[in-house]
């Protein structure tokens, strides 16, 4: 089997910055089938998932890891996601508690406007985390978690419009 190349590629502009906006979870299974992929971007779900939107800001960030052997003749990837909440309370670690025990698909929304969608076929396990009171005045009280994904594909770049009225408004606001 030939694994010809198609393109190379230019350098760009230093115009892309680091950063995760938003991480949205839907149950499993209900991204539905087929999902619409065009070009490498999911354009549409054929199911019916309702995304809950988590913002984060700072300490949060997406690395996929690709992991290919020449003796077994595979390629998977696996995507860690870090996510830190700052504040606690019980609607949140209730949330947080649901999403460990479950095994969500995961949506990331970047500062360069871009969204990935990780655990598409296999959805995400939290394979660790810590709830955290700190200990000095400037240490996080808060949530991390490590949610990790293993896929025959990278997280599938995804357009705005495949979210389009599948966004729940439900949001703890850990402050109220």
């Amino acid at each position: 089997m030939a694994c010809s190349l198609t393109t190379g590629r230019k350098v760009p502009c230093k115009s892309a910055v680091g950063g995760i906006k938003a991480i949205f979870f839907a149950d499993y299974g209900t991204l539905g089938e087929p999902t619409t992929i065009v070009d490498g971007e999911i354009t549409g779900f054929g199911g019916s998932p309702q995304w809950f939107q988590f913002e984060v800001k700072g300490a949060s960030s997406l690395e996929t890891a690709i992991n290919s052997s020449r003796e077994n003749g595979t390629t998977f990837y696996e995507s860690t996601l870090t996510m830190a909440l700052t504040f606690q309370d019980k609607a949140t670690q209730e949330e947080l508690k649901l999403i460990a025990h479950g095994r969500p698909h995961v949506a990331v929304q970047d500062y360069n406007g871009n969204f990935f969608v990780v655990g598409l076929e296999h959805g995400a396990e939290v394979t660790g985390g810590t709830i955290s009171t700190g200990a000095a005045m400037g240490d996080l009280s808060g949530y991390n978690l490590t949610i990790v994904a293993q896929e025959t594909a990278p997280p599938y770049f995804a357009s705005l419009s495949a979210f389009a009225g599948d966004v729940s408004s439900n949001q703890i606001d850990p402050t109220a």
